[in-house]
């Protein structure tokens, strides 16, 4: 974990290694003034040297300005450091979570991930102030302190080494029990941000079902676990302060009782006990500071495993060593496919997928909900990967791979970025991003011109609407689509996928909320402009399907028909009933455009 935290600090080791040095100098002028202040009393005032007492107080002034620039360059370039350390920490683990794949994703949670990168981060970020400040000012300044107090007077300095070590034993067993809590904390903060974003990204459902004192209870119940879980921690933290002012002050009494004793009798000066009080207020306080270093390191500790989860988290699919750069045409192949979202489990998602899909032909995928349908066309992106099935002979040669092919080539061969670019998919829940339509469209193609981007529209049928809006292309979208329609928003994501110029194009489900009529213009602009780009089209409606070179249907994970319409209606009963109970009422209102 250290060594993963440590190689984030990169181009800010010099601050690094500065503030403490900053700080170890900050530390040598506080112990230096009590001595200069002892011999102010002793050399000076007690002997009527007023020289002596201007020049051992300017020297005084000298050490106090040396400290004060000491401890400002400190605070700067720990600032600096901790900053910075934060800044490649969440770029570090924005980076490595571009390269997860679906199954890396599956592992964690939005919130979990939103949490890591805010709330945790900033745990590390002051934690690594303190360690860079406090850490290192704390015990420096508490041994030099314990040092110069026992070399004034070892019998009135031991008073400070039996606290320190009562005090110390104290703070431990007060320490140990809040790291349980601590870890448990950040638990909280997930399930708090997670309440949050689900209500405000379903803001409109919630009021639609007036929902907004369920979420206000709910978020409630999350924010008081946190609360709980704090106070219970910060209970037990409280304790530390009156002991720790108790010690003190009873350092305080012990010492100026016995040092008066000692200055009566010859065995101490009065400047020397002024000195020692000063140590043991030094001695103590420092003893404070470490122990809350402790907590915040002890806070600290369960953010950086949660970090390093991320940052230690290896993508599961990666290109390999020589790989395809060309995607020859649209011919998908899968060979004996089995596929699970967990390997090992022995539970698999799809079973023995065996079929051939020809370069540019129009293939129709339908199934009931659970069939596996989005499973299937995540495997021709590469989006998972398929479980690993090979055959070898008897000298444990392989001799052939079952898995996916696009264009003859196993998937797992391609490079990932020339796969994907040639393999376009609408994925099922349709995702817009804050800005123009023009700049959401570019995600397709991020040099294509505003004529080309007119174009897909108008296959997709997204044209009309657009043009409709007040600044057309220029219209700004808001985050997650939020100003346009379920339909709009479909229709613009099959605009962008076809951008790509793709030679495969998968919608996957992404003509739902579009009316039948609509639906059939996109599927007739589909033939007419690029019948060469193999279409997989998955949808609940016959109607979207029924016109496809040929259709698969989907049962449980295995194939249950493939086909065309006729030959499945006459040999599959499945599909035979998914079609009789929608045409039975006299098909769609809205495939002749809504008139009846």
């Amino acid at each position: 974990m250290l060594k993963t935290l440590g190689a984030q600090i990169k181009e800010f080791k010099l601050p690094s290694i500065i503030t403490p040095m900053f700080m170890i100098l900050e530390v040598v002028m506080e112990m230096v003034i009590p001595l200069l202040m002892a011999s102010i009393i002793d050399d000076g005032i007690q002997k009527g040297d007023m020289n002596h007492v201007y020049m051992t107080g300017a020297l005084m002034v000298l050490a106090a300005l040396v400290g004060l620039f000491a401890g400002i360059m400190g605070g700067v370039f720990g600032s600096k450091a901790s900053a910075g350390f934060a800044r490649n920490l969440r770029k570090a683990m924005y980076e490595n979570i571009q390269t997860f794949s679906f199954s890396n994703i599956d592992k964690f949670s939005t919130a979990g991930l939103v949490t890591r990168m805010t709330t945790d981060v900033t745990n590390l970020q002051n934690a690594y102030m303190m360690l860079l400040r406090m850490c290192f000012r704390a015990p420096f300044s508490l041994i030099i302190a314990m040092f110069m107090a026992f070399s004034i007077s070892p019998r009135l300095a031991s008073v400070y080494l039996v606290a320190v070590i009562i005090l110390a034993v104290i703070l431990i067993s007060l320490m140990l029990p809040t790291m349980r809590y601590f870890n448990e904390v950040f638990k909280k903060y997930d399930d708090l941000n997670a309440s949050v974003q689900e209500n405000v990204s379903a803001i409109r459902v919630v009021k639609a079902y007036v929902r907004e004192d369920y979420e206000k209870e709910r978020f409630t119940k999350a924010s008081r676990n946190l609360y709980k879980m704090f106070t219970k921690a910060e209970g037990i933290l409280a304790l530390a302060n009156p002991i720790m002012n108790a010690a003190v002050y009873s350092c305080i009494l012990l010492i100026s009782w016995f040092g008066a004793q000692m200055i009566v009798v010859g065995d101490l000066s009065t400047g020397n006990l002024t000195s020692l009080l000063t140590y043991c207020m030094n001695i103590l306080m420092n003893l404070l500071m470490l122990s809350m270093i402790f907590v915040m390191l002890t806070m600290s500790a369960a953010s950086a495993r949660r970090i390093c989860e991320v940052l230690n988290e290896k993508a599961d699919i990666v290109n390999p060593e020589n790989p395809v750069m060309e995607v020859k045409d649209g011919g998908i192949v899968f060979d004996h496919v089995n596929f699970s979202y967990q390997r090992g489990s022995g539970e698999d998602v799809l079973k023995d997928i065996n079929i051939s899909i020809n370069p540019g032909e129009t293939i129709g995928i339908i199934g009931g909900t659970g069939s596996a349908k989005s499973s299937l066309v995540n495997l021709i992106s590469r989006l998972y990967d398929v479980d690993e099935q090979t055959e070898v002979d008897a000298n444990g040669t392989v001799i052939s791979r079952h898995g996916v092919m696009v264009g003859g080539v196993d998937v797992r061969d391609y490079d990932l970025e020339t796969l994907r670019n040639e393999v376009s998919v609408v994925l099922q829940k349709n995702v817009l991003f804050s800005g123009s339509i023009l700049e959401n469209l570019r995600w397709g193609d991020k040099n294509a011109t505003e004529e080309e981007c007119i174009r897909a529209c108008k296959l997709a049928c997204a044209d009309e609407f657009i043009q409709a809006m007040p600044e057309k292309y220029n219209t700004h979208i808001e985050q997650g689509g939020a100003n346009v329609s379920g339909g709009q928003k479909q229709r613009l994501c099959i605009a962008r996928a076809l951008l790509k110029k793709p030679k495969v194009l998968i919608l996957d489900d992404s003509t739902s909320a579009v009316d039948t009529a609509t639906d059939a213009k996109i599927r007739k602009a589909f033939a007419e402009e690029i019948p060469g780009t193999t279409k997989l089209i998955i949808a609940q409606r016959i109607s979207s399907v029924q016109n496809a070179d040929r259709i698969i249907v989907m049962d449980a994970g295995r194939i249950n028909g493939f086909g065309t319409h006729e030959e499945l209606l006459a040999n599959n009963e499945i599909y035979r009933d998914v079609y009789e109970s929608q045409t039975g009422g006299g098909g769609d209102f809205d495939e002749n455009g809504g008139e009846l």
